[in-house]
């Protein structure tokens, strides 16, 4: 592509920059934007009542007209999670997925009722061509099957964004097109945006096919049932899983829903075969226990999971068994330390065996590279510039000091935040102005509805609890009718602090008196009872309840 005289490139992300997930990158010359990928984040306890976070559409609402299509590098939930929200909110003209990430995609516009037919599969030798953009793509290997690094022409260079990737020699599946990456860095490029997830691991990153054999021993070695966590996404992982079952003559069980969904669409897909041996639950407790497999979500001690249901006993279809193996076939995601540690003390308790990574080094790896498969990257791109994405900021730090080592200049490395943007122009790069890129929370079918204020007295009711004043005001006689009724929730117990909530009654019915004596304002009065409730109660107990008023008018002749 020949040089604009006058247009920039810009390159910004609106999420995955200081963080793990919610990854979604821009490309923006002139009057086109190229979007890859659309992912969410999953909250901590932090965040009480909060399913997901995604990226801040604002910029590209604002940009509509601009978009020429969204690229997705695979099916991951970092990748895709957000899609179903973006196309709801803004007009997307096209989506460019593999085929595994297709499968996924229609799954959930099925799932939320989305009629969006613009879906298009992409191959390895798929270009798409814009005014001012070509698109291309390089297979890489993860953990999902077809996942790519997409390379995008622009008039003042060449990007390339690399997805999530590792180099695996004897992969389960396909190898990583090295080739490919080679010319394309022969031919030159500008910018490399480069995944920065294990950049703080040292070395190689184990080979799938060393967990595959690692499974195959523990199969072998115990004739108990064998219960598997690991991540629903793990297509690879699943693959020989099955195929080690089916060389071992076990049935498998599935429990839980992103298992089915990514078992069903694999199945369909041909990336996982033997559809025979999958029996359902009931099936698989009348067979002897030496013939079966249960392979689970859970492996994050999420409550809900069924792992964590087996573990509490809880689970309608499956109790655990004396001689029973399980195995966390996973590595734990930062800030889940604590609930994986309460979900395997659970099992012991229950006197299973259980094997996790650390106890059995080799039943799982990442597929993420370590910082050797990340210096390869930068020795086959080839890249001027560098700007390393999805992690953390120690993890995009040292990624950047990675890329130093590999001969880049300090000066033309850039670790950013969501938001900030670099400008392109003729080959050449500087930091741009800031864009808006927020987090965004979705509770239930509600996006962007709950900010930090509603936050942070969900944040206090989980410490500190609610405290509810209901009271009926003769609004035509200007009286109080009875006392307030004061309940509570997560506040103190009832019984053991009667006293307690009779002041908190006397005291709210002082101040509804002394408000209704000349004239009545509800919002007045509320405001009166939040403030001096508040202290009153700080006061008493040392605590921060959430104060509700409820004004009930009741008019009397």
């Amino acid at each position: 592509m020949k040089f604009f005289d006058s247009i920039p490139t810009k390159v910004y992300a609106l999420g995955g920059l200081g963080e793990v997930g919610k990854n979604m990158y821009c490309i923006e010359t002139g009057n086109e934007i190229i979007i890859t990928d659309a992912g969410v984040t999953f909250p901590g306890s932090e965040l009480p009542g909060v399913d997901y976070i995604i990226p801040d559409f604002s910029y590209l609402k604002k940009n509509e007209r601009k978009i020429k299509a969204l690229f997705i590098t695979h099916g991951h939930e970092d990748h895709i999670g957000a899609i179903p929200f973006l196309v709801q909110s803004i007009n997307i003209p096209a989506i460019y997925a593999p085929n595994q990430a297709i499968g996924l995609i229609r799954k959930k516009f099925d799932e939320r009722g989305i009629n969006y037919k613009n879906l298009y599969v992409y191959t390895e030798t798929t270009k798409v061509k814009y005014k001012l953009h070509n698109v291309s793509f390089i297979r890489t290997t993860h953990s999902i099957p077809d996942s790519h690094s997409i390379v995008i022409e622009t008039p003042n260079g060449v990007i390339v964004t690399t997805g999530d990737f590792k180099f695996d020699f004897t992969p389960i599946g396909p190898m990583a097109n090295l080739h490919k990456m080679a010319q394309v860095g022969s031919k030159g490029v500008t910018l490399l945006l480069s995944d920065s997830t294990n950049a703080l691991n040292e070395g190689m990153s184990i080979s799938e096919s060393k967990v595959d054999e690692t499974l195959s021993e523990l199969f072998i070695q115990h004739q108990s049932r064998i219960i598997i966590a690991t991540f629903a996404s793990n297509i690879y992982r699943l693959k020989h899983i099955v195929d080690t079952c089916k060389r071992n003559g076990r049935k498998i069980a599935i429990f839980g829903r992103s298992m089915e969904n990514n078992i069903d669409i694999s199945l369909k897909e041909g990336y996982i075969k033997h559809k025979e041996i999958f029996v359902t639950p009931e099936e698989a407790n009348r067979l002897d226990p030496s013939k079966v497999c249960l392979l689970c979500t859970g492996s994050q001690g999420e409550p809900l999971a069924a792992l964590s249901r087996i573990a509490n006993g809880t689970h309608r279809q499956i109790k655990l068994k004396q001689d029973d193996l399980v195995v966390f076939s996973s590595s734990a995601i930062p800030g889940n330390a604590a609930s994986i540690a309460k979900t395997i003390n659970k099992l012991y308790l229950q006197g299973v065996k259980v094997y996790t990574n650390k106890s059995l080094s080799e039943v799982h790896t990442s597929g993420h590279g370590n910082q050797e498969e990340l210096k390869l990257m930068i020795h086959l791109i080839k890249p001027k510039y560098f700007m390393p994405f999805h992690g953390e900021y120690r993890m995009l730090k040292r990624h950047a000091e990675l890329a130093q080592e590999c001969g880049l200049p300090k000066e033309n490395t850039f670790v950013l935040e969501n938001g900030d943007t670099l400008l392109i122009n003729k080959g050449k790069i500087t930091r741009g102005p800031k864009i808006l890129a927020e987090d965004i929370y979705v509770d239930g079918n509600r996006v962007g509805e709950i900010g930090s204020v509603v936050m942070k007295e969900r944040k206090i009711m989980s410490n500190d609890g609610i405290v509810v004043v209901i009271a009926n005001i003769d609004t035509k006689n200007k009286q109080l009718l009875g006392n307030p009724n004061v309940t509570t929730r997560g506040f103190v117990q009832i019984q053991e602090n009667i006293d307690l909530l009779k002041d908190i009654e006397k005291f709210s019915k002082s101040i509804i008196e002394k408000k209704i004596v000349k004239h009545i304002v509800f919002n007045e009065i509320k405001a009166d009872l939040i403030s001096e409730l508040s202290t009153y109660i700080h006061e008493k107990t040392g605590r921060n309840p959430v104060i509700m008023p409820v004004m009930v008018d009741i008019k009397r002749d």
